[in-house]
């Protein structure tokens, strides 16, 4: 349905932005940490959300007529492999924070639980939406932190990875979209005419998977690159960071989270308006103790642990 793939366009677009920004952050090239800022943190779990819910409704008006095993079948092998591919490749450049369970990983697993849900009385689904959502409330326990359990969402202690969507309560917002489209399944308009946004919109919604394996790796690539050619930081933050570097480097870390490490102490640096005396070499002896509290903080975060 063309409304659902504009939501869906419109969702990858949120997306893009987040990451972009993020990636902004992880070089040191804005003075925010979007990874932790609370705005940033609400903002990725409503995009999170949404892509959720349209997997719900997506399953819904889908399997109208019934399930089509095959092209369901062939959409879940390639989500399987697609988030697989995203382990893989955050293992190799965030080891100490990779994806283990992620938005795609959630996504397949969603599409196989939710076809339980698409016949079901509406009561339960909905009371099942209810207690997926609690769950991590009242069920969480130590046995859960276990690494081959964290991916229902049931912990204690929470795990370290750049993107983390367990079972539990995320499964829920698939409820939500199941039970939403059910309730208006005979009241859906007919379809009308699109105009041309919605219909860029809705094309972005058909190739979301793919915009969303490809984004990530160009601009992080992108701004990489720019960044070790001195192309988008002023001459004395790059001086400082091309100095910090090697320092960090020689401590057995990867350079990515060592630029990452100092990137976040140049940003705090300036945050605690002590930037201009570390870079004139003249920290008095109170400056000195705010930035070496700094950069235990930077050095000590889940990107370089």
């Amino acid at each position: 349905m063309p409304a659902v793939d504009a939501a869906r366009g419109l969702a990858i677009l949120a997306m893009v932005v987040y990451h972009f920004s993020w990636d902004l952050s992880f070089f040191g090239l804005i003075g925010v940490d979007v990874g932790s800022a609370l705005g940033w943190r609400i903002f990725a779990r409503l995009i999170a959300g949404a892509f959720l819910f349209l997997v719900g409704v997506s399953l819904v008006l889908a399997s109208r007529r019934g399930i089509r095993w095959r092209p369901f079948l062939r959409r879940l092998a390639i989500l399987v492999a697609a988030a697989a591919a995203i382990t893989v490749a955050t293992w190799f450049v965030f080891p100490e924070s990779f994806v283990f369970f992620g938005i795609l990983h959630e996504i397949a697993l969603a599409s196989v639980l939710g076809l339980a849900f698409l016949r079901a009385p509406l009561p339960l689904v909905a009371a099942a939406a209810v207690l997926a959502a609690l769950a991590p409330s009242f069920l969480a326990a130590p046995v859960f932190d276990h690494p081959a359990l964290l991916w229902l969402g049931l912990y204690t202690v929470p795990p370290v990875s750049n993107d983390y969507v367990p079972v539990f309560p995320w499964f829920a917002i698939v409820l939500a979209g199941i039970l939403a489209a059910r309730l208006a399944a005979a009241r859906l308009p007919a379809p009308a005419h699109v105009a041309a946004p919605a219909r860029a919109l809705a094309w972005l919604g058909r190739n979301s998977l793919a915009i969303y394996l490809v984004h990530q790796p160009i601009l992080f690539g992108a701004l990489y690159g720019l960044q070790a050619l001195g192309a988008i930081a002023p001459p004395a933050e790059r001086s400082f960071v091309e100095s910090c570097v090697p320092a960090c480097v020689a401590t057995a870390r990867e350079e990515v989270l060592c630029r990452a490490a100092c990137g976040c102490v140049l940003r705090e640096a300036k945050a605690e308006g002590i930037w201009e005396s570390l870079q004139a070499g003249a920290l008095s002896e109170d400056e000195r103790g705010i930035y070496d509290r700094l950069a235990r903080q930077c050095f000590s975060g889940p990107e370089v642990r």
